[in-house]
């Protein structure tokens, strides 16, 4: 004999048997990987003239070298085993370089340190695991470089202010259910630049080619 559901019934059956028949991926992903997430950043930072420009420094090997070390935040979103997000980045970094204060050669800039930056782009990535992320990311940079000038007797510290991109790749991996490590490669190429005085006066944007190489490490967490 045939039993004979009523109609809203049997919709209802109908759509929590394509629930339950469905794999919830959601339920499948790492909660690691999903989700707002901030976390701290270390690691190597060096900074060199594009292969456009030259400088005075000595030696072939024209890059400064420091320490990177700083803050991101992000959010992201996975879509069955794809991965995109949106993030932004606060470092600093201890390169420097000390030349004749006088010397206006270095970078075409003269004496400098590396100054903060300002990172703010999106990333993609595939889940290489249940618990491994690969993934390429790109977005705009500002960095500051701490320019000592000198006109013979007097010192004045002004800053640089360049405008790039930033393209990467790196992988993270989940440590339990909201923690998580990472590794990552970035380039950053800085194309024009402005000069800001510490009377509050800057100067139009003017044309640089500026190279920038890191390799960070970072942990964080998501909530």
């Amino acid at each position: 004999m045939r039993t004979l559901i009523p109609g809203p019934l049997a919709l209802g059956l109908a759509a929590a048997g394509t629930m339950l028949a469905t794999p919830a991926f959601a339920q499948d992903v790492n909660p690691a990987f999903t989700g707002f997430r901030v976390g701290a950043l270390a690691g190597y930072d060096g900074i060199r003239p594009g292969s456009t420009q030259d400088t005075d420094l000595d030696g072939d090997d024209q890059t400064v070298n420091g320490l990177l070390y700083g803050v991101d935040a992000g959010y992201d979103f996975a879509l069955s085993n794809f991965l995109i997000g949106v993030e932004g980045e606060y470092t600093g970094s201890t390169g420097k370089v000390e030349t004749a204060r006088t010397d206006p050669n270095f970078f075409g800039f003269g004496s400098v340190s590396t100054g903060r930056d300002l990172y703010v782009g999106a990333r993609a990535g595939l889940l290489a695991g249940p618990s491994t992320l690969v993934y390429a990311k790109g977005g705009y940079t500002n960095a500051r470089l701490n320019a000592l000038a000198s006109d013979g007797t007097t010192d004045s510290r002004e800053n640089f202010e360049l405008n790039g991109y930033r393209i990467g790749a790196g992988v993270e991996q989940a440590i339990g259910s909201r923690a998580y490590a990472k590794v990552e490669y970035r380039y950053s190429n800085y194309s024009n630049a402005d000069f800001q005085f510490r009377d509050g006066d800057v100067t139009s944007r003017f044309d640089i080619d500026t190279d920038r190489h890191q390799v960070v490490a970072g942990v964080g967490i998501r909530f």
